[in-house]
């Protein structure tokens, strides 16, 4: 089998993990115009709870459903009572106390689950591996990619043909014209808020069986995730799809190459669209 099919193949079902994860932060930056460091965490706690979850006998199938939601209601939360006064403050204050809100929730999760990492099993379901002719691959990858493609398909028939959508799009260029027209943008802004953090949580859960858990896993989270929306487009849907799967597919393409170089190489690729395209691939000026 030619080793890169296969990291091809590994590079899209990364880059569609990475999609899942950035295009919440995305959205929160396109709409919010907030600056969050924290969002890192929200991986981190979906991970976590995936992990709980399962070693409490729950099945792996309900994690994907309970794990997303539990982390936006508490995303919610959070927006209502902390971030929702901050909107207003300099960027750099945005990354000050998401920042600050990263590390004490990254030490909550040391004090209960402890410094240690932990594994995952993939259910019995996506056990084992897919053979096509001479191509052999793990099923609970390919599970992975399907999951990313889906929730690129709903997400974009919501933002796109959709009231909703409409409007976030509309807010992410002028939320002061959404507010004039009526509308309940504090409502608006929670809703996205919470929905941002529930995708980063879902990428949380899928990556558990693949990486296992630690309480450090929210910071490189957070690097890729902001690798991939610079990279697409800071605001763009679109950018966080194409962003993703390109940052996914230099990784994994690297790491045949110039396995040493990999991780840094999409910070290279990073600089290249910076420099050519300082908006992004994808994203307004």
């Amino acid at each position: 089998m030619n080793v890169y099919l296969l990291q091809l193949v590994n590079g899209i079902g990364l880059g569609m993990l990475y999609f899942v994860l950035a295009v919440g932060l995305s959205i929160i930056f396109g709409l919010l115009r907030l600056v969050n460091f924290s969002h890192g965490t929200f991986f981190l706690l979906g991970a976590y709870g995936c992990f709980q979850l399962v070693s409490s006998g729950l099945d792996f199938w309900w994690t994907l459903l309970l794990g997303p939601l539990a982390v936006g209601v508490f995303a919610w939360l959070i927006e209502a009572f902390l971030f929702r006064k901050v909107y207003h403050l300099p960027h750099e204050l945005h990354i000050l106390i998401t920042v600050g809100l990263a590390l004490v929730l990254q030490e909550a999760v040391i004090m209960y689950w402890g410094p240690l990492g932990n594994n995952v099993a993939a259910p019995d379901l996506l056990q084992g591996v897919v053979m096509i002719g001479d191509f052999v691959y793990p099923k609970y990858r390919l599970f992975v990619i399907g999951v990313g493609a889906f929730m690129a398909v709903v997400l974009g028939l919501i933002l796109e043909g959709t009231r909703l959508g409409a409007i976030v799009r509309a807010g992410s260029e002028s939320a002061e014209m959404v507010s004039l027209l009526g509308l309940n943008i504090r409502s608006i802004f929670s809703m996205v808020f919470a929905v941002g953090a529930g995708t980063a949580a879902l990428a949380g859960v899928l990556a558990a069986p693949i990486r296992g858990v630690d309480p450090f896993m929210g910071v490189e989270a957070l690097g890729i995730a902001f690798v991939v929306v610079v990279v697409g487009g800071m605001g763009s849907f679109a950018g966080a799809l194409v962003g993703g799967l390109l940052v996914g597919i230099v990784q994994c393409m690297m790491s045949t190459v110039w396995p040493q170089g990999a991780n840094l190489m999409i910070y290279v690729a990073m600089a290249l669209v910076l420099l050519l395209r300082p908006n992004g691939l994808l994203g307004r000026s």
